[in-house]
């Protein structure tokens, strides 16, 4: 989870709010719950952009995980706005982090991502069939498979990558692949620029809560 905090001053200050008669505080509480409904949509489409422009990953699904919600239960409190995304995994690009314990990286074309399941799909098909095995060069830990008809679905994008990578036309058949690098650990470098692009958005939020405290 990942939590920002903001200043408020003038009318949202605590003191300020305080000194106000409770239809004025009503009306203070509402323009701001407005405000940041009219402003969510926006700071949405934003972060979308961002994710797509910093990650790269394209899948609809994946964007549309990154919602905006406003929280306004309590009367005595003002209003909050809750922005996040259901993908758990998404704070390691936001604050990045360095991951420890055997991992296997698929080898594939560069720019080119494969995610989880696809990968351990491909896995077990290489496993069950007992197309697998690792090797050691150059100092790394390789899991590398035969190419054979019987797993050639499950080859096709890491055929490509080696062809990408040694600049041959063809692999032939019964040749040897890279699939992928064992590794004791990964760092992940900070990617999504989460709170810039919500703290960008602020000034925004700030007029939209204005209008609606303007017309009171």
């Amino acid at each position: 989870m990942l939590k920002i905090s903001l200043t408020t001053t003038g009318l949202l200050d605590k003191r300020e709010l305080a000194a106000w008669t409770r239809s004025r505080r009503e009306a203070i509480h509402k323009a701001v719950a407005l405000g940041m409904r009219d402003s969510s949509r926006s700071l949405t489409d934003a972060l979308r952009t961002r994710m797509q422009s910093d990650l790269a990953i394209r899948k609809p699904a994946f964007l549309r995980s990154m919602r905006a919600k406003v929280l306004d239960r309590d009367p005595l409190r003002l209003p909050a706005l809750l922005v996040g995304s259901r993908v758990s995994w998404l704070g390691v690009h936001v604050r990045g982090a360095t991951l420890t314990g055997k991992m296997l990286i698929p080898l594939t074309e560069s720019g080119r991502r494969m995610w989880r399941k696809a990968f351990a799909r491909v896995i077990d098909t290489l496993m069950r069939s007992g197309n697998a095995w690792f090797i050691r060069k150059d100092g790394k830990v390789i899991l590398m498979a035969e190419n054979i008809k019987e797993n050639a679905s499950a080859l096709t994008r890491f055929k490509r990558a080696e062809r990408h990578r040694t600049g041959a036309k063809s692999i032939k058949r019964g040749q040897e692949i890279p699939i992928a690098v064992l590794v004791p650990r990964v760092t992940l470098k900070r990617r999504f620029d989460f709170d810039g692009t919500v703290r960008r958005a602020m000034p925004q939020l700030a007029q939209s809560i204005n209008r609606y405290l303007n017309r009171n």
